[in-house]
């Protein structure tokens, strides 16, 4: 008889160029296996075809002329990607993304920017997904301060190696997720398809309140419009995606 779902997780994680999910383009991605013995992680750096803004690549250390020297072709890390992830989803393993509508969105456009099925055609609703950021901001809602990775592995008290380092952040996600069903019992008893169709209907609700902040604060008013409230993809809309 199988276990819990939390028994065994994949943890899955980006770093690109940007913050826009229709634009943004790969540049690291890691998939760690969580299970009852944690496999090494399956990491890639990808030469993403564009420019690395400074500002990007300050964050995760991949410039332009790095890529270019350590990456492989997206086509093949995106194909490695769908390909493994599916197999998650046809072998019944909960997928760990923080914020995970922009990862698992910016991977579904460079499917689709580079001639490979998307995810979502392959495996439809079979892919169940746990986002410890729609978890901590659910269960704990009114909490002052950030909910970045790194502040979530404050919070619980999860280590954190490298942060932006995709592989260290995508262990540190699935060790929160873990951490808060320690804390929330009752998380970790509810079925992986039932929590994930809860997350889908928290999300919504958390961005409505997010957009509704933003409307409402002198400054950052022009941010409402962009708050993202599907979840855990952005459904595609074939005049959203640049060349």
């Amino acid at each position: 008889m199988r276990g819990a779902w939390h028994e065994h997780l994949a943890g899955f994680d980006l770093e690109t160029t940007g913050v826009d999910v229709e634009s943004a383009r790969i540049v690291t991605a890691a998939l760690v296996d969580r299970g009852p013995i944690p496999a090494r992680p399956v990491t890639w750096v990808a030469d993403p075809g564009v420019e690395i803004p400074a500002g990007a690549a300050k964050l995760h250390g991949y410039t332009t002329e790095r890529a270019r020297a350590e990456g492989i072709s997206p086509e093949e890390v995106v194909g490695e990607l769908v390909a493994l992830l599916a197999t998650y989803a046809d072998e019944g393993v909960p997928v760990v993304a923080m914020n995970a509508t922009y990862d698992f969105t910016v991977l579904d456009r460079e499917a689709r920017r580079h001639g490979i099925t998307p995810l979502v055609d392959l495996v439809g609703d079979r892919l169940w997904v746990v986002d410890p950021w729609v978890l901590d901001r659910k269960l704990d809602r009114y909490r002052r301060g950030g909910r970045t990775l790194e502040d979530l592995c404050r919070h619980y008290r999860v280590p954190l190696g490298k942060a932006h380092d995709a592989a260290a952040d995508a262990v540190a996600a699935v060790d929160v997720v873990r951490a808060i069903v320690k804390r929330e019992p009752v998380i970790g008893t509810a079925t992986p398809e039932f929590l994930h169709d809860r997350q889908a209907d928290w999300a919504r609700v958390l961005a409505d309140d997010r957009a509704a902040y933003f409307a409402r604060t002198p400054g950052k008013e022009h941010r409402a419009a962009g708050v993202l409230r599907d979840w855990p993809l952005v459904p595609f809309r074939a005049e959203g995606v640049p060349a």
